[in-house]
């Protein structure tokens, strides 16, 4: 008998199991179950902002606070929602173009059982969004190869200049390598085209889709072309500290970019500077001098911004023989340059943004007012472990040979 009820009990709480697994699922529910809301926000305060409105006020002394809510509709018509909690009194709304009309916002404060406060409106005018200061020091130059582009953005915001172009069908299209950056500076060439004249269309844009009105201008790109590997030429100079091991200057032009096919000083030589000399074979106004970085095998991966890598240094320039003595009587300066990891994660560390712009290779600019040369004359100031001698796995030279 006993054996008989102990299964009756287990057949009855299978059967609640079944009942109970059936039921259908709640979502998420409130706190408490409060159906009393909260007072409203008093004292409001409002900060008219480029594109964004800060609020401060007054919370309610309701216990039953959970936050404050702010409804409002852009000037796109796109409907958004801030929410603040309790612990503060300030919210910040964003998105706004700004500078036309007052938008009106509704705040409200909700309590734990989710319960809200009829709305008060508040009436904003967010000044205009900082993609028209962008706009209004947009400068596009043309350059060797394409055009450069510099503007200032000194709130630091998210914007795009997008540059187009013209598609087959005549319609605007942006080009892929249109600029997306929160620098307060932006300079940056956008290269490979050809001589002929671009005619361009150029819109700032933030990440709520508010746009500048179109600028349109034309622009006539400057040759631009690899100087040959063929003529280059290395060049020992009396105070040229020696290389590491076995490298050669000839190392830097050989289209291989890991060990051993690089270009190191050594680390411990007492040069005041460490320098590697070139003659590229002949005489040219030089746009760039793209450089690769060599990858440090640590722990079997490739590190990057590390150890002998050049982290501030300097280009140099003329076009008469340079003196054997190493003097730098006659050099001219063309150009000075600190590199930024992508990342700015600490020194040994690295991201893969880090990986793929090692990888890549950077290009190191000539100004347009720079004189012509043919020997050319890098000389570190700093690598990344904080002395002075310098690792380059690749380096390779643009311009204009005909000038």
């Amino acid at each position: 008998m006993k054996s008989l009820a102990i299964f009756r009990l287990a057949v009855l709480l299978l059967l609640s199991a079944v009942i109970l697994s059936c039921e259908p699922e709640e979502g998420p529910m409130p706190l408490t179950a409060d159906p009393t809301p909260p007072g409203p926000i008093t004292n409001v305060e409002v900060n008219n902002m480029p594109g964004r409105v800060e609020l401060r006020y007054t919370l309610p002394s309701s216990e039953n606070l959970l936050y404050v809510r702010a409804n409002y509709t852009l000037e796109s018509g796109r409907e958004m929602e801030v929410k603040a909690s309790y612990y503060n009194n300030s919210m910040v709304l964003e998105g706004f173009r700004g500078g036309e009309q007052a938008v009106p916002v509704q705040v409200s404060t909700v309590n734990r059982s989710e319960v809200a406060s009829e709305p008060i409106e508040v009436m904003v005018s967010p000044a205009p969004a900082p993609i028209f200061d962008v706009k209004e020091s947009l400068s596009l130059t043309p350059d060797f190869g394409g055009l450069r582009v510099q503007a200032e953005n000194p709130t630091g915001t998210d914007v795009a200049i997008l540059i187009m172009i013209r598609d087959d069908a005549g319609d605007w299209e942006p080009i892929p390598n249109s600029i997306y950056t929160s620098q307060d500076t932006v300079n940056q060439a956008i290269r490979g085209y050809d001589t002929t004249a671009l005619d361009l269309a150029i819109v700032v844009r933030d990440r709520w889709l508010n746009n500048t009105d179109t600028l349109f201008q034309t622009i006539q790109p400057l040759f631009e072309t690899l100087i040959p590997t063929s003529g280059y030429r290395p060049i020992k100079l009396a105070n040229d500290p020696p290389p590491f091991s076995y490298h050669q200057i000839e190392d830097l032009w050989d289209g291989l970019l890991t060990w051993p096919d690089v270009y190191l000083t050594l680390r411990d030589n007492p040069a005041e500077n460490h320098t590697v000399t070139m003659d590229m074979g002949t005489v040219a106004k030089l746009s760039r001098v793209k450089m690769w970085q060599f990858p440090e095998p640590i722990g079997g991966i490739q590190t990057y911004y590390y150890l002998g890598v050049m982290k501030h240094f300097k280009i140099w320039g003329r076009t008469d023989q340079p003196d054997p003595s190493g003097s730098w009587d006659g050099w001219i300066e063309l150009g000075e340059y600190i590199v930024e990891k992508p990342s700015g994660l600490p020194y040994g560390q690295q991201s893969n943004e880090d990986v793929l712009k090692g990888q890549s290779g950077e290009d190191f600019q000539i100004p347009l007012d720079a004189p012509p040369v043919r020997f050319i004359r890098i000389q570190n100031l700093e690598n990344w472990a904080g002395r002075e001698s310098l690792a380059i796995s690749e380096m390779l030279l643009y311009g204009d040979p005909n000038q």
